[in-house]
Formats: structure tokens, sequence, C-alpha cells
């Protein structure tokens, strides 16, 4: 009998399942926007799921920007996007208010460099 990570495919899991069919966010979350998870938090997502359990591990010890989770979890963005607004609806994170409003251009600027560093990853 072959292990179970042997299958060719992976651990490929379409992004719409993981999200329950749903391609929105319930809430607008900035991909610059800054993300925390108490130690409650972690332990009541154990038992919301595997990829919720991740992500409040990994805003536990230290805040963490929607863009950091989703290359962390390598969930991608928009499926990352989806269940960290379900978790900050839930209570399970706390969802820190970004930059103040910016000109387009400086906003630009400051994805182009969250960008480049997710690249470097």
């Amino acid at each position: 009998m072959e292990p179970p990570h042997s299958d060719p495919r992976g651990a490929l899991v379409r992004p719409y399942a993981v999200t329950r069919g749903r391609t929105e966010p319930s809430r607008h979350i900035a991909l610059e926007a800054v993300l925390t998870a108490s130690v409650q938090a972690v332990t009541e997502a154990r038992f919301a799921g595997h990829d919720k359990y991740r992500i409040a591990q990994i805003c536990q010890s230290t805040p963490q920007s929607l863009a950091e989770i989703a290359a962390y979890t390598r969930l991608p963005l928009g499926v990352a996007r989806v269940i960290v607004a379900d978790m900050v609806g839930e209570g399970l994170l706390t969802l820190h208010s970004a930059a103040p409003a910016q000109r387009f251009e400086e906003r630009m600027e400051m994805l182009e460099r969250v960008l480049s560093g997710l690249r470097r990853l």
C-alpha cells in the first residue's frame, strides 16, 4: 500500500471547497491590514477547522498582515481573505486598522513593496 502523500495530485483542495463556495469575504480586509489572535482564539480555532487553527497560531505570537497570512499558510489570497474575514467576525482575530488613508499613488507603492516581499519568501 502506498503512503497517502504519494498521491500525484498532492494535497490539492479546490479553493471553493475551503470557503464552502464563497468567493467574497463577509467584510473588506485590506491586504496590509494587521491581525492578531489571543490565546483563547487559538484554543477556540482548534475546533473551527485546520485552516482557522493555523491562522490563529500564526497571528498569536506576532501580528501579521493578510498578505503574510496567505503566504505562510500557502492559501490563495482570495481564500485567505474569506477565512480571515470569517475569523474576525467570529472574534477569533482582531483587526487593527491599517495605515491611515493615503493617496492612490502612495497606496500602490506600499502594495508593490508588499508584493516584492512576498516574492522573496
